[in-house]
């Protein structure tokens, strides 16, 4: 590719990423630190960190993402570590099992932790089976503490993310440095403290920042557990004032500055140290047989993780086939009624093929714009193209919630973008939001291909006459064609159950994606948890085929795609 191409698509991405990634945030800064007059002030803020209620809110984020995070690690880093060290029954089944929870929304599979440990939930009922708990007696488990309620939805819906990222990590660490420590007499868990978690701490890093900024700015799972005090719960209840009051702007902003702050202490105390090792092939390494009661353990561990994993997913399916579901452990009767109605429902319809959509156009745009980026990054000298690098993922970096207040700021009345106001058709506005939030995952996937394809093919048709563009399109693409299929893929899926962009941009029923007609149906009284429980499952079963296409075809290097 010649190096004015490469300069263009320079150019392009710095163009896109300046209007969709850097004017919303500016426009977000802009609404929290200036007056009407257009002066500096810190007023706005200052008000924020004196009300109470925003403090406590501020806190309780901040609490929920800490915890959600070291609850994800707890169950993470054994699961990594047993599966890379260790050969037991199940293994292959069981460690794909561990992606289960990555086809499901939180907020989706909160319904269905609510009706299992709900007053009149299957736990309750449980309970009373077996005599631990009297006849006519009932445990709301999560009324009384929602916090914690919220934190284990999240904890068990974001640990693959964890997982993959450390068993990446554990897969590229030299045997011959613990060896060699257990030769000095360094064993058991001082070793993994000392030698093993050191060398894998950037693969934690990355993992954990991801759950972090997730967590912190989570939207749903909050609005479904009826947990108002986070700060993206009060900037959801503030939008109604987003003409009018700067107060909404800047909560955002302080929830803007937090995660960078935060992100960057992280990277600081954790992501700065790297070592250098041999190659695994210097020493034997790799799985191997830990003994008979071992191998029971490793598999009794990896089936409870994976049980209690979905049971979100098993409520929300149960949920789906009942008809009504009060006081017993399953649904006493079972009917295909509601997945009827959930596809024939004047609100359901619309959103599917909206969010089809929005989503299929999202991904086209990058698959191109990522492609494009990662030939530069990794194909080109270009100056600067680190600097590409670095923007194409800054996306994963800044919150989803920020980043659709944002959006929904720069288009209001008045402003440059105006155009865009979703509270017309927020079509244009959803399909690029979708598009910036999911970039990262397609340069990703990209620019693992190109790394691990040679350079040598492309160069032969260069030096045969084959100009550079038609290089690209007839080798280069074909030989990282399972990449960009991977890469499309889990942009595509992601994109089809994307919640902050969705709930905070489409205003108009007519307009609605699938997660806010779920949202929506969830809210309504009669038949609408059911309802949504069942759009819910044919998300589940979308998802699902697509995650697991995309496991098959990137493997291990899946982890890669959740990397800051």
């Amino acid at each position: 590719m010649s190096r004015g191409f490469a300069a263009v698509v320079f150019a392009v991405t710095l163009a896109f990423f300046g209007a969709f990634f850097l004017w919303p945030i500016l426009q977000i800064l802009r609404g929290g630190f200036l007056d009407p007059d257009g002066h500096f002030t810190l007023t706005y803020v200052v008000e924020i960190f004196t009300d109470p209620l925003q403090l406590v809110a501020l806190r309780n984020s901040f609490l929920l993402a800490t915890c959600t995070t070291l609850t994800g690690l707890l169950i993470a880093l054994p699961l990594a570590f047993v599966s890379d060290r260790y050969l037991f029954p199940g293994k292959q089944l069981l460690g794909a099992f561990i992606l289960v929870p990555m086809i499901l929304p939180p907020f989706v599979g909160a319904i269905g932790i609510r009706q299992v440990f709900g007053q009149y939930g299957a736990f309750n009922a449980l309970l009373q089976e077996f005599g631990l708990l009297a006849d006519g007696a009932t445990i709301d488990w999560f009324a009384t503490s929602p916090f914690w309620g919220v934190v284990v939805v999240q904890a068990f819906n974001l640990y693959p993310i964890l997982y993959l990222n450390i068993v990446a990590a554990l897969a590229n660490v030299d045997p011959a440095m613990e060896e060699a420590a257990a030769n000095l007499g360094c064993t058991g868990l001082r070793r993994f403290r000392r030698i093993t978690l050191p060398l894998i701490n950037p693969g934690v890093f990355a993992g954990a920042t991801i759950v972090f900024i997730w967590s912190f700015t989570e939207l749903g799972v909050p609005l479904i557990f009826d947990y108002s005090r986070v700060t993206s719960v009060q900037i959801y209840y503030g939008l109604k004032d987003i003409g009018g009051s700067p107060f909404p702007y800047a909560l955002v902003a302080v929830m803007l500055a937090a995660s960078v702050a935060l992100y960057a202490l992280g990277k600081g105390l954790f992501g700065r140290k790297a070592y250098a090792m041999m190659a695994k092939a210097t020493s034997t390494g790799g799985a191997r047989d830990p003994g008979p009661v071992r191998r029971i353990l490793c598999t009794a561990l990896f089936a409870s993780v994976t049980f209690v994993a979905i049971l979100p997913h098993l409520g929300v399916i149960l949920v789906a086939f009942s008809n009504d579901w009060y006081g017993t452990v399953v649904p006493e009767t079972l009917t295909l009624r509601n997945f009827e109605l959930a596809i024939g429902h004047s609100l359901t319809v619309p959103a599917i093929a909206n969010s089809l959509k929005f989503a299929g156009l999202s991904t086209i745009a990058d698959i191109v714009i990522g492609v494009a980026i990662a030939y530069v990054i990794v194909r080109t000298t270009l100056p600067g193209r680190q600097i590409l690098d670095a923007m194409a993922m800054m996306p994963l970096a800044v919150p989803g919630l920020v980043m659709a207040f944002g959006y929904l700021a720069m288009s209001q009345e008045g402003h440059f973008f105006a155009f865009l106001n979703p509270v017309e058709n927020p079509t244009a506005l959803l399909i690029i939001a979708y598009a910036v939030r999911r970039l990262p995952y397609m340069v990703r996937a990209a620019v693992a291909g190109l790394q691990q394809t040679s350079v040598t093919l492309e160069e032969a048709a260069q030096n045969l006459g084959c100009p550079p563009l038609r290089t690209t399109m007839k080798i280069t693409l074909p030989l990282i064609s399972a990449n960009v299929i991977a890469g499309g893929f889990l942009v595509f899926s992601f994109a089809m159950l994307e919640v902050s962009d969705s709930l905070i941009l489409a205003q108009k029923q007519l307009f609605y994606p699938i997660t806010k007609a779920i949202f929506e149906l969830f809210q309504l009284l009669g038949d609408g948890r059911f309802l949504a429980a069942a759009l819910g499952v044919w998300a589940m079963a979308f998802l699902a085929v697509t995650v697991g296409g995309v496991s098959l075809l990137l493997g291990r290097r899946l982890g890669a795609i959740f990397r800051v």
